[in-house]
């Protein structure tokens, strides 16, 4: 039973409240009873702070990529924001530790300016909602400003010189530190009601796992205003939220990386279909239709009765081609029972006759199975519609340590420089460049047609 977004989004939204609560009392409750100072444990802080760099910079490649193939400007500025979190904490926080000393008040100051840069860039990303176009350009030119940025960063604190401050024995942190703090803890929460009202309206799940682990976030954040200043040998209660927010963070980000692959392959086996409808079905749909009207204008029936005919079963077989073709590549059967059934299924009315051999010592990869099956049929239709082709031959085989594909044909072939090949031939060589394999094509008048994919090596 599937439930209403209206519902899922109540559930979610109950859970958010519920999470803020908690992480809202046990921070008051550690205030209270002065937890906060965090514990010392010598290297941990290295440790802590390179999983927050790794993590935030697989997270920035991952949403990188998503903005590739979506194009959207959200994806853009998360990613210049992780890229800055993630650089800026390793070259601030993580490095100048290497040589055994304490954090600088130049490091750390830096370190302070990548995260409210970082954070400003993702606070700002849920109300963008334009696409962008030349994404590979944009991507290039954000991630070069950010750098620029951070270097901008690491020189003004240099210069400025401000102080860290420990104001006394209890450790007392300087007002410009509370002040940043604070200043990260709002737009954390900025964020977070930005992402959750997407969610609201859009009801995608990164927007629901950013909101999460934002709301980590946003309560590490508040810790660092609450905790009094201690050397970089310690370890608050903060850090291990951050920690577990960017684990939070990555595993949403992997999961709307396949969402986006996946909506991708869905848009091109839209226009898979489409192409096909528009060359087989809506053909002789057409075809039907001129029958009638030429009924209607008071042909005689005799005569045009075996032409509807004709095209009503010409419209029907190539409707279960279509269905049959989708489902035999939806990965529901093995690939060779899978490719068998089509081909047993396209030759029963004996217009054409095929003869397949599948070398059982070749593996195809997912993404291969696919768009061999969508080249094999490719080839078999061209060489049943076009060709008037009576025998067909297919074959994946191993020759001299690669992977071959063949289909052929004694059909009428053409001129392999013909422009009027047709679009089947086009779609057969973006598919093999598709799964990283070679595409060839001989073919002459009367002496059939064979195409070959060598597929990439294993």
């Amino acid at each position: 039973m599937k439930t209403r977004p209206s519902e899922r989004y109540r559930s979610w939204l109950i859970g958010e409240l519920v999470l803020a609560s908690l992480l809202g009392l046990g921070t008051v409750l550690l205030a209270v009873t002065g937890r906060l100072d965090g514990y010392q444990l010598l290297h941990a802080r290295i440790a802590l702070d390179t999983s927050v760099a790794i993590v935030a910079s697989i997270v920035a490649i991952l949403v990188a990529i998503r903005f590739l193939v979506e194009g959207r400007g959200m994806d853009l500025l998360l990613a210049g924001g992780f890229i800055a979190i993630g650089v800026g904490t390793f070259a601030f926080a993580v490095a100048p530790l290497f040589s055994g000393d304490e954090l600088r008040p130049v490091e750390g100051w830096a370190a302070i300016g990548a995260s409210l840069l970082g954070a400003a860039l993702i606070a700002i990303a849920p109300f963008v909602t334009r696409r962008t176009t030349g994404r590979r350009r944009a991507l290039s030119v954000t991630a070069a400003l950010v750098v620029v940025s951070l270097f901008g960063i690491w020189f003004d604190a240099r210069v400025l010189r401000f102080d860290l401050g420990v104001a006394g024995p209890d450790g007392t942190r300087s007002a410009a530190v509370i002040v940043a703090y604070g200043l990260l803890t709002a737009l954390s929460l900025v964020a977070v009601v930005g992402f959750g009202l997407r969610y609201r309206h859009h009801g995608r799940d990164l927007d629901s796992w950013l909101t999460l682990a934002l709301t980590l976030v946003v309560f590490a954040d508040l810790h660092y205003v609450l905790a009094p200043a201690r050397s970089s040998d310690y370890v608050l209660q903060s850090d291990l939220l951050r920690v577990i927010a960017f684990a939070v963070l990555l595993v949403g980000v992997w999961r709307a990386i396949g969402e986006a692959e996946f909506g991708r392959a869905v848009a091109e086996e839209r226009a898979r279909v489409a192409r096909d409808i528009h060359d087989g079905l809506a053909q002789y749909l057409f075809a039907l239709s001129t029958q009638v009207s030429m009924l209607e204008s008071g042909a005689e029936l005799d005569r045009i009765l075996p032409r509807l005919k004709l095209a009503a079963t010409a419209a029907q077989q190539e409707a279960q081609f279509a269905v049959l073709a989708l489902s035999s590549a939806a990965g529901s059967a093995p690939f060779d029972a899978a490719l068998k059934r089509y081909v047993d299924f396209l030759v029963a009315d004996g217009t054409l006759d095929v003869d397949v051999e599948i070398d059982p010592n070749v593996a195809l990869a997912p993404d291969e199975e696919i768009e061999v099956f969508r080249i094999v049929q490719e080839g078999l239709a061209n060489a049943r519609k076009h060709a008037g082709a009576r025998h067909a031959e297919v074959s994946i085989v191993q020759l001299g340590g690669r992977r071959v594909v063949r289909v052929s044909d004694n059909g009428s072939g053409f001129e392999g420089d013909e422009p009027g090949a047709g679009q089947g031939l086009n779609n057969m060589r973006s598919r093999a460049a598709s799964i990283e394999g070679a595409f060839s094509l001989r073919s002459s008048p009367g002496q059939g047609t064979a195409i070959e994919v060598v597929l990439r090596p294993v």
